[in-house]
């Protein structure tokens, strides 16, 4: 005859195998946490580490006075992406604040171009600042379908930049492509040029 094992001592077994299992599982999540902060720990002293070495970049003009008066030319809302060093499309450029995502307002007269940005730094860019303009699907990393990005190459100082923007409505891309390259005196961007793929450099 088979002798039956006592209910409690099923009970005891089964509340045993539940305690074992939370203590695996609240340590795996602990070392989980841990990782991420790591990264994100390393990720932030990347960040500061690069911010050092833009250093030298000269800190961003301020839209001029009596700009509102101006006439406009083209106006864009949308996202500002990033920029990186003109050619580089990986080399993010931090200082200042260019290396912060954000949504972005675009005014270009026949002094320059404004780039106001809600939660992060404004920034001018005189016409004779400006170098081309073109469209582009990579940029910091950053990848979108053919001609999903507006680059702008500018000059700051010493440094050529690459500072890309998405406007809400794609179709106007082109627009500013034209009118950037008219104010630059550069040769207009008549199709879409892109000889960015993901993993190589410009």
């Amino acid at each position: 005859m088979t002798t039956l094992t006592p209910l409690y001592l099923l009970a005891a077994e089964q509340k045993s195998a539940e305690v074992t299992d939370w203590s695996a599982r609240i340590a795996w999540v602990i070392g989980l946490l841990v990782f991420v902060a790591l990264v994100y720990w390393l990720m932030r002293e990347g960040w500061k580490w690069r911010g050092r070495l833009q250093s030298d970049l000269p800190e961003l003009t301020a839209t001029p006075e009596g700009f509102d008066g101006d006439e406009v030319l083209l106006t864009l809302t949308g996202r500002y992406h990033a920029s990186t060093t003109a050619g580089q499309w990986l080399d993010r450029i931090v200082a200042h604040g260019l290396g912060t995502r954000s949504r972005a307002e675009l005014t270009l007269t026949a002094r320059g171009l404004d780039v106001v940005r809600p939660g992060a730094s404004d920034f001018f860019i005189p016409a004779d600042a400006l170098r081309e303009a073109r469209l582009d699907k990579a940029l910091a990393g950053k990848v979108l379908p053919e001609g999903g990005l507006l680059i702008i190459t500018w000059a700051h100082g010493e440094t050529l930049i690459d500072s890309g923007f998405r406007s809400d409505h794609a179709a106007e891309h082109q627009a500013w492509v034209d009118a950037v390259n008219r104010l630059a005196d550069a040769p207009a961007a008549t199709e879409l040029t892109s000889t960015t793929t993901e993993g190589t450099a410009r």
